[in-house]
């Protein structure tokens, strides 16, 4: 199997040689480095690596615009952003970005290896701290928040706590025993019912829902 192809982007030096023994260390190919958004885009555009490891706090472009970039520039490589912040904002603004994890950097020694191999899958990854911070806001404004959770069945739910989790469809399917197909059509019609058009609002709304557990 070939190495996951990475690029890490951060304005500090030693930052970036850290994190980049740390995944080299796991099999992966780190194929560039970066110090700013801009400087991270262009290498993107020209390497196109699977996975980019982005500081949400870099000078010139910051992450979440370079990720917004990205998307529609390479939009097969999947973005991974590391923050300070827990603040569920930050989050949101992610997601709408296109970012398919949020490692915080204190923790990314622990967790950015997961979060790349879960991302590369095609799936998503959150730090359980900020899982619990946009739960925790997401109470606060609505004492109630299982209420759109019952338009859905039994089985869309679980499907939906699967998505949340960072599981790819054919992860789900195994899960449940279903073929990939019968997941997608579980996704459209959760959609449907909450009033959702992509799967960034999809993740959203199950994160917000409390729709996630990692141990």
């Amino acid at each position: 199997m070939e190495a996951i192809r990475l690029l890490l982007a951060d304005d500090h030096r030693l930052v970036r040689e850290g994190l980049r023994a740390l995944l080299e260390r796991a099999g992966f190919e780190v194929v560039a480095e970066a110090g700013d958004g801009y400087q991270a885009l262009e290498l993107i555009e020209e390497l196109r690596p699977e996975v980019a490891v982005l500081d949400i706090a870099m000078p010139r472009l910051n992450g979440l615009e370079a990720a917004h970039r990205i998307a529609r520039v390479a939009p097969e490589t999947k973005v991974i952003l590391l923050s300070m912040y827990k603040d569920p904002e930050y989050v949101h603004q992610a997601l709408r970005a296109g970012a398919r994890g949020y490692v915080l950097k204190e923790e990314a020694l622990a967790e950015l290896v997961e979060a790349v191999r879960r991302v590369a899958r095609g799936g998503y990854y959150f730090a359980q701290p900020v899982l619990a911070a946009i739960v925790a806001a997401a109470q606060q404004s609505s004492p109630h928040p299982e209420g759109k959770l019952e338009l859905l069945t039994p089985r869309e739910r679980e499907v939906l706590q699967l998505l949340a989790e960072g599981h790819t469809t054919p992860e789900i399917a195994r899960i449940i025993h279903r073929s990939p197909e019968t997941v997608r059509s579980h996704r459209l019609r959760i959609m449907r019912k909450l009033g959702l058009h992509s799967t960034a609002e999809l993740i959203r709304f199950a994160l917000e829902h409390g729709l996630a557990h990692r141990s």
